[in-house]
């Protein structure tokens, strides 16, 4: 496996090593090798980077980089070198952070070295299980990442199992007996996911009557899991920076910061890449995020790994141990698993609450992609119209929401996107109809 190192410019024989990646702009798509000396960057020679933008200047701006990050000097330019929106004149800005220059954006990025680390001779790593090469391979670096105290960012679509991942990072790290707490940045209501992360003093706002500690206080000595760090508010990555470059925080309300002892784990759906790029999502955040980046397979490119799984589901669920053959297997394995593990974990719990006690798993119902129950509606026009259309329209809620949680209950901010509804609008209708998330 093919390991990114991205935490700091790298050295190699004493000369820094960075890039410069055009990201939006005429040029967009250009990436260059930073020397230790910088570049200049305009319109025209004798800049050591050209330009096509008509909004750059001959010679607009020089980016050299640093120990600390990259220094930027405008030159002079007639429409000024821009970070974070204000215009600089000269400034030492973070790795992963983007300059705007005409019309055009300019990331700054650290060079990236790939070191091949070969797949693990394990199945399984903590609650992860399979014995694909892609799995093998995941383990054997979270293996080596797990030794150590540099964050962690898992990358995967939804039901992979981000947060298993998490948690058997952290039972393999020198932090095993300390807490594992978990944060969702997707979940985590808007007006008080800052007092949520980061606690708040006494008197900070409006029903504030006492102190309260935060996610991070609360994983002091352990290991802090940050779901959908996607998710994170912009305003609020800063703190976090604060948090991961120098271990200190500064509650809500509070007057001086804070110190932990956190580890912190991250795991997104999104491409933090692109959102850099767009803005969404702050650059040298991600990349003090990203010490050790892990892209966790979906289920559809491991389906040599179903059949484990299946066995281990069973087991969970009391079944017995009989022969896995059959066609139900066979479905299984051939199915494309949009919900991924926890899909598969729905369908198998899904089968075994539908059969009585002691069915051989080849009698099983598999049911793939549908809802277990479809009642015809009662179009009787024996009532008023409004009383069977609420009913009807109740029922349509209550399949659909439920076939939903079956492969998103785990993560609702996933379950909402998938429906195209905004998550406070999923939460109300759960809440109204009783049905409540796994």
């Amino acid at each position: 496996m093919l390991a990114r190192s991205t935490n700091r410019i790298e050295r190699s024989g004493g000369a820094q090593r960075a890039r410069l990646r055009v990201v939006y702009g005429p040029d967009a798509g250009l990436e260059i090798a930073l020397p230790a000396a910088g570049v200049v960057i305009g319109a025209a020679p004798p800049s050591d980077v050209i330009l096509t933008d008509r909004a750059v200047s001959s010679r607009h701006c020089s980016v050299r980089p640093t120990g600390d990050g990259f220094e930027v000097v405008d030159l002079g330019s007639r429409n000024g070198t821009m970070f974070d929106g204000a215009t600089i004149a000269k400034a030492t800005l973070p790795v992963g952070g983007s300059i705007r220059v005409g019309s055009s954006l300019l990331q700054l990025m650290p060079a990236e070295e790939l070191v091949e680390i070969p797949p693990s001779k394990s199945a399984s790593f903590g609650g992860l299980v399979g014995e694909s090469v892609a799995m093998r391979q995941i383990y054997a670096l979270l293996e080596r990442a797990s030794a150590s105290h540099a964050p962690v960012l898992l990358i995967g679509e939804s039901g992979t199992g981000k947060e298993v991942c998490a948690r058997a990072v952290h039972d393999h790290s020198p932090r095993r007996d300390g807490p594992f707490v978990v944060f969702d940045c997707g979940a985590a209501s808007e007006n008080l996911i800052e007092s949520d992360l980061f606690g708040h003093m006494r008197g900070a706002f409006t029903g504030a009557d006492r102190d309260r500690a935060g996610a991070f206080a609360l994983a002091d000595g352990g290991t802090l899991f940050l779901d959908e760090i996607g998710d994170l508010p912009l305003r609020l990555q800063p703190k976090l920076l604060r948090m991961l470059e120098g271990g200190e925080v500064m509650p809500l309300g509070g007057k001086k910061p804070i110190k932990y002892d956190v580890r912190v784990v991250a795991a997104t759906h999104h491409d933090l890449r692109q959102e850099v790029a767009r803005g969404g999502f702050r650059g040298d955040v991600y990349y003090r995020l990203a010490v050790v980046e892990v892209h966790l397979p979906p289920l559809r490119e491991r389906l040599e790994d179903v059949p484990r799984l299946v066995k281990l589901f069973l087991e969970r669920d009391g079944q017995p141990r009989d022969d896995l053959s059959s066609k139900n297997l066979d479905r299984m394995s051939a199915y494309g698993w949009p919900g991924n593990v926890r899909e598969l974990r729905n369908v198998v719990a899904r089968a075994v609450a539908l059969s009585p006690p002691g069915t051989p798993f080849a009698q099983m119902p598999v049911i793939l992609g549908a809802a277990v129950v479809k009642q015809a509606p009662n179009t009787r026009a024996d009532r008023p119209f409004h009383e069977a259309k609420a009913e009807l329209v109740e029922r349509f809620e209550r399949e659909y929401l439920q076939d939903l949680l079956a492969s998103y209950g785990d993560n609702l901010s996933q379950a909402a996107r998938v429906a195209g509804v905004e998550r406070k609008h999923l939460y109300r209708l759960l809440e109204k109809l009783g049905i409540k998330g796994e």
